[in-house]
């Protein structure tokens, strides 16, 4: 499959350098459609991510239309009722401990900071939490599945692949928010899904066309620059 021959829905391609600096979580999307041969590609080229023994263990779930607003509608109404969150597995650490708990506060004050939300303020961060069960807007929502059998190695696999998912996505004029808040209402979200008790939701996706008129798709976060996580020995 030729680069040539994918539909860009009128969008430049990126280099991949920029595609990869570029990305960040969208909180914010346009409602325009996404057809769904451009989500076909997006995974088509996703699925050359690499995977032990070429086991390929990952497996998604794209929802649009009245199946997403369906399941929006559920997810949120379990939210504003404040019905608990129970993970399907534990996505962080069971104690914070720096440089962790800093840059998790870090990007937390970034984000409400945006859009104008003050410290204690327990309202309106509830509610801007609940915009995840909206995809924030976005018109497709991925759901990425694995066995529950598969080692630790399979989820190592499923997340190069999830990566891939979000650089391909920018090459098509689309952005992309990875959303392990789903996994929190598993029961819910399984149901509308229709996944067998053998499978896992490792994370969802939204996928659209952001809008970047929107404050919350602006704040910057900072990264680690290489010298800093990194051993260098030999050179």
């Amino acid at each position: 499959m030729s680069a040539d021959s994918l539909p860009l829905q009128n969008a430049p391609a990126l280099p991949v350098l920029d595609a990869v600096a570029g990305r960040r979580s969208i909180r914010a999307f346009l409602a325009t459609p996404v057809e769904r041969e451009t989500v076909r590609h997006i995974l088509d080229l996703a699925a050359r991510a690499p995977s032990g023994s070429n086991i390929q263990p990952w497996k998604v779930h794209a929802i649009a239309g009245e199946a997403r607003a369906a399941l929006s509608a559920e997810l949120l109404a379990a939210h504003e009722a404040g019905e608990p969150e129970v993970p399907e597995y534990p996505y962080y650490p069971e104690s914070w401990r720096e440089p962790y708990l800093g840059r998790r506060r870090a990007v937390g004050w970034a984000l409400y900071g945006s859009i104008g939300i003050g410290k204690g303020d327990r309202e309106r961060m509830a509610r801007q939490h609940g915009r995840n069960w909206l995809f924030f807007g976005a018109p497709v929502g991925l759901f990425f599945t694995i066995d529950r059998d598969m080692g630790k190695g399979a989820w190592l696999d499923l997340g190069m692949f999830m990566q891939n998912v979000m650089i391909v996505a920018r090459g098509f004029g689309l952005e992309t928010c990875p959303q392990a808040a789903f996994c929190y209402r598993h029961a819910i979200t399984a149901r509308h899904l229709g996944l067998p008790d053998g499978e896992i939701i490792a994370s969802g996706m939204a996928l659209g066309f952001a809008d970047w008129s929107a404050p919350e798709n602006n704040f910057p976060t900072e990264r680690e620059p290489a010298e800093g996580f990194t051993r260098f020995t030999g050179f």
